[in-house]
Order: structure tokens, then C-alpha cells, then sequence
């Protein structure tokens, strides 16, 4: 059996809808300002959002040899190391010791395997307190 469209339908479903879309707009909530001798309402205090930290690294690879340069534009002291991984399993992999890069201070670290480099990353350390 052909499905009949009936006009009073289509007018229907749309009427619904505009009253749906024309109820949304009005949840709006409106507040005066407090009177002078009114209390104002204490409210959460906003979260702290963590201090900006961490040195910024780029990873050159030369052949064997993987250099990093840090530059370090915040406040606290960074400590950074890299991380060289091998391409051959008999190659041995390497980590450097920490390197401090304080408040705008820039630092090279670098690293090396005997034949190619699978990957070099840098991972980064908050430094001791009054270090």
C-alpha cells in the first residue's frame, strides 16, 4: 500500500518543533547586582592550573650520533636526559646523565650508538628545590 502524505502532518511535526527550538532560549538566567550591604555569594575557588615547566628539545641525528639542544623559558629548573635507542640488538642503548637547564638557560646533551639510531627522546625532571 503507497504511503499518503497528509499536509496537516507536515504542518504539525514543524509546529512542534519551532515551540521545542523557541523554549530553549528562554532558560537563560538573569541576576541583578548585589546591593552594597548585601553579602556577596562565596563561590569554589578556581582550581590552580599547574605552573608552565618543562625545557623545550629538538633531537638532531647525525649518522650514529643524536644531539639534543634545550632551551628552557620558564621559571623552574629542568632536568633533562636523553635517550638514545639502537637499531642492532647488539648495540647497547643509552640514557645520559641529568643535565640541569635553568630559568632562560640552554643545554646540549648528546648521545650515540655504534652503527644506526632507532629512536632518541629526552624526558624531563622537576630539579630539587634550591638546587
Amino acid at each position: 500500500m503507497p504511503a499518503q502524505h497528509h499536509p496537516f502532518a507536515a504542518v504539525a511535526s514543524a509546529a512542534a518543533l519551532l515551540a521545542g527550538l523557541t523554549g530553549l532560549g528562554v532558560a537563560a538566567e538573569v541576576r541583578a547586582a548585589p546591593a552594597p550591604g548585601e553579602d556577596v555569594p562565596v563561590t569554589a575557588p578556581a582550581a590552580v592550573e599547574p605552573e608552565d615547566f618543562g625545557a623545550s628539545c629538538r633531537t638532531l641525528v647525525q649518522g650514529s650520533t643524536v644531539t639534543a639542544h634545550c632551551q628552557n623559558p620558564y621559571p623552574r629548573t629542568d632536568r633533562v636526559r636523553l635517550h638514545v635507542e639502537c637499531d642492532r640488538w647488539w648495540d647497547v642503548d643509552t640514557d645520559s646523565a641529568p643535565v640541569e637547564v635553568g630559568p632562560a638557560d640552554y643545554a646540549k646533551v648528546s648521545g650515540r650508538c655504534w652503527k644506526e639510531v632507532r629512536s632518541a627522546w629526552i624526558t624531563h625532571e622537576p630539579a630539587a628545590q634550591g638546587s
